[in-house]
């Protein structure tokens, strides 16, 4: 078992710990030793074992803090899953009809036939003026 030094509130720790845990060891410590420092700096010096107690009280709250959220946020991302199959479950709306104007066949007939008398009344001009198809 390997032992790692740590460093909480300004004193040093020999701790054992399992092969391979030793970064999780001093990740841990380290969150101690912040919450140790900040006790340092607002009480003065304290006995090894308080410090630790009251160091270990401060992550225990912010660890129920935080416990609490994780919960309140489980219990709305349920909500929103529920919200998200029972859309799913909805059936499928049937498509809207959309109309969309349409030009009256009449008119459409009239434009042609004054197209053709237009091109009828162009060719007879070119016919008297002499002007060839140019096209």
């Amino acid at each position: 078992m390997p032992e790692v030094k740590i460093s909480i509130g300004g004193r040093e720790f020999e701790v054992a710990c399992q092969s391979g845990e030793e970064h999780f060891l001093k990740s841990a410590a380290q969150l101690l030793d912040n919450e140790a420092s900040v006790l340092s700096s607002q009480i003065g010096r304290l006995p090894a074992e308080r410090m630790l107690l009251m160091a270990g009280l401060m992550l225990a709250d912010k660890t129920a803090g935080l416990e609490e959220q994780m919960r309140a946020l489980e219990a709305k991302l349920g909500a929103q899953e529920a919200l998200i199959e029972e859309m799913r479950a909805r059936p499928t709306p049937a498509p809207e009809r959309v109309e969309v104007p349409v030009v009256p066949v009449e008119v459409t007939d009239t434009l042609a036939e004054m197209a053709a008398r237009a091109e009828s009344m162009a060719a007879a001009f070119e016919e008297r003026l002499g002007v060839k198809d140019a096209i």
